[in-house]
């Protein structure tokens, strides 16, 4: 087995022990070396660049500094960039991969807690239980035996908006279900979507015969407010519109309206802005379910990110591809 290979932390240095605990970071020592000091988080640091100056494999997270000519001229030996986290976006720079550096990320191994979340929400806000919840607190009392019409998740519809890694892994979780799910990505195609066991439907169409959207799409320029005030005024009336994407995908002054209309219902884990302001109306409509950004990787979660890495440093000394490598080619429409 060739030696381990040099490597060094460049993300918030809190954030190093929730993603590398200790069975985890002893996985990743079988590797590479490395020492939990110190923890780049400005490449430009005396002591940083000693240590960057023999890195051959870079692992980063959340608060990772760009990737610019400086600091990668600074690192002659970097061969690999292991992103414990989803998008690379954020800090990496063209000049990564005009040298030819590989970069991996557990972007998939991040979608897994976002699919279970709106599986849970998907099935939660079909039974009514969001708002349920509420009037049986209000109320103290609830007429128990009577039947509740137009709650049910018997032939509910539900409307997936873009097949990302999420949205794919929710397709599969959504299986066992007694479910309708339909598809809607530019980016897919009759046979591919056949192969996910999905009918694919144009946008609109998929709003109008929803009973449930969920948005999974990239935050790109084309993006923005792709649920607007036509889009929305499409979704049937009782509908559900859930985001765990980007808060910028969704226009909030056209879904406040139709909020606050009692049209439809919300789950928003991602705002825009994000955090909202104290005196978002969001807070207080009874038919919006607000979390602070929860789906994503949280507490005991961030450790399968510190395994992906773990597992690609392995595949890294062994002389293999990584199997999470980030394409550069269509890195501009991912997350």
């Amino acid at each position: 087995m060739p030696e381990r290979l040099q490597a060094m932390f460049a993300m918030k240095a809190e954030n190093v022990p929730h993603v590398f605990p200790p069975q985890v970071l002893a996985r990743l020592r079988e590797s590479v070396e490395i020492d939990t000091t110190p923890v780049a988080q400005d490449f430009t640091d005396a002591r940083v660049r000693r240590t960057l100056a023999r890195t051959e494999v870079l692992i980063t997270g959340w608060g990772c500094p760009p990737l610019d000519a400086a600091a990668l001229d600074a690192a002659p030996a970097l061969r690999a960039v292991l992103h414990a986290a989803g998008s690379v976006k954020g800090f990496t720079t063209p000049e990564v991969w005009r040298r030819g550096i590989t970069v991996s990320s557990a972007a998939a191994a991040n979608a897994l807690p976002v699919a279970e979340y709106t599986l849970a929400m998907i099935l939660l806000a079909g039974k009514g239980v969001l708002a349920f919840r509420d009037r049986l607190r209000d109320r103290r009392a609830f007429p128990y035996g009577d039947i509740v019409p137009g709650i049910g998740n018997y032939g509910r519809r539900v409307g997936i908006v873009g097949a990302s890694r999420i949205g794919r892994r929710l397709i599969e979780l959504l299986r066992p279900y007694d479910l309708w799910v339909s598809l809607a990505d530019p980016y897919v195609d009759e046979p591919e979507a056949a192969r996910l066991g999905v009918p694919l439907l144009p946008l609109d169409d998929l709003l109008r015969t929803s009973d449930t959207v969920t948005v999974h799409a990239p935050h790109t320029p084309e993006t923005r407010h792709l649920l607007g005030r036509r889009e929305l005024a499409l979704m049937p009336t009782g509908s559900v519109l859930i985001n765990t994407a980007r808060g910028a995908l969704v226009d909030h002054d056209a879904l406040v309206e139709e909020l606050r209309a009692g049209r439809l219902s919300a789950v928003l884990d991602v705002t825009d802005p994000e955090p909202l302001p104290a005196d978002s109306p969001l807070f207080d409509l009874p038919n919006a379910f607000i979390t602070p950004h929860l789906a994503g990787s949280q507490g005991n979660e961030l450790a399968r990110l510190g395994m992906t890495v773990a597992e690609e440093a392995e595949r890294l000394r062994a002389g293999r591809a990584p199997a999470h490598a980030v394409d550069p080619a269509v890195l501009e429409r991912a997350a």
